[in-house]
């Protein structure tokens, strides 16, 4: 598996793109991950979400990135081939990075920011219209559905790191609250970066992709809560 990385100034950036669609994720900040057309738009997509972000971090206790509002601040460090997942909208490649070590401390952090994106989407949740706008074609969930959407993400998401648990119904029944609590317990462990429950997963890239959908929603919530 690839060392452990030794910190640095930048904000560290992996990409995986299709000739359609890319996605940059900020390698240490679970969740902070968007897309564009293009790599150069999946970078300002990721630049501009840095505020969002940062209410994330500050539910985390963590201190935020630095200079994030500044294009020069960030640095690719990894690009990987996207896939038809990257496409239809999800950071989906597992990179070479997602298979570093991690330590204790390390997943603990990861665990909590990953814990703070699920608190910002109830949060966001609490706070929205039952009936939200419309997409730009007429579409989208509305706020139970979608809050209904990531329960039943987790869930599948669980099974990917080796949890099987009954299926959370309704979305405020108490499983919901176990459900979650058993997935932090796998991103706290400390690992190799070998894939977990002999699945293709890895702790990183479990954090990544479970942090990046709950505040997908979360974000979209917001943006369509507001008049056109």
């Amino acid at each position: 598996m690839p060392a452990a990385r030794r910190s640095s100034p930048k904000i560290e950036v992996t990409v995986e793109a299709t000739p359609r669609k890319a996605f940059a994720s900020a390698l240490e900040w679970p969740g902070w991950s968007r897309s564009g057309k293009t790599e150069e738009l999946a970078l300002e997509a990721l630049r501009a979400a840095a505020p969002r972000y940062a209410a994330v971090a500050r539910e985390a206790g963590e201190p935020f990135a630095e200079k994030a509002d500044d294009a020069d601040a960030y640095e690719v460090v990894e690009h990987s081939d996207g896939s038809a997942g990257t496409e239809f909208g999800i950071p989906y490649s597992i990179t070479k990075l997602d298979g570093r070590r991690l330590t204790k401390a390390q997943a603990e952090r990861d665990a909590r920011l990953v814990e703070a994106a699920w608190t910002v989407l109830e949060r966001v949740a609490a706070s929205a219209p039952a009936e939200l706008r419309k997409g730009p074609r007429g579409g989208g969930r509305d706020r139970d559905k979608m809050v209904r959407h990531v329960i039943d993400a987790d869930w599948a998401y669980a099974r990917e790191i080796g949890i099987r648990m009954k299926r959370p119904d309704p979305p405020e029944d108490a499983t919901v609250k176990e459900l979650r609590a058993a997935m932090l317990d796998v991103l706290r462990q400390p690992t190799d970066g070998s894939p977990i429950a002999d699945r293709k997963w890895t702790t990183r890239y479990a954090a990544r992709r479970i942090a990046w959908h709950a505040l997908d929603h979360a974000w979209e919530m917001e943006d369509r809560s507001k008049p056109a």
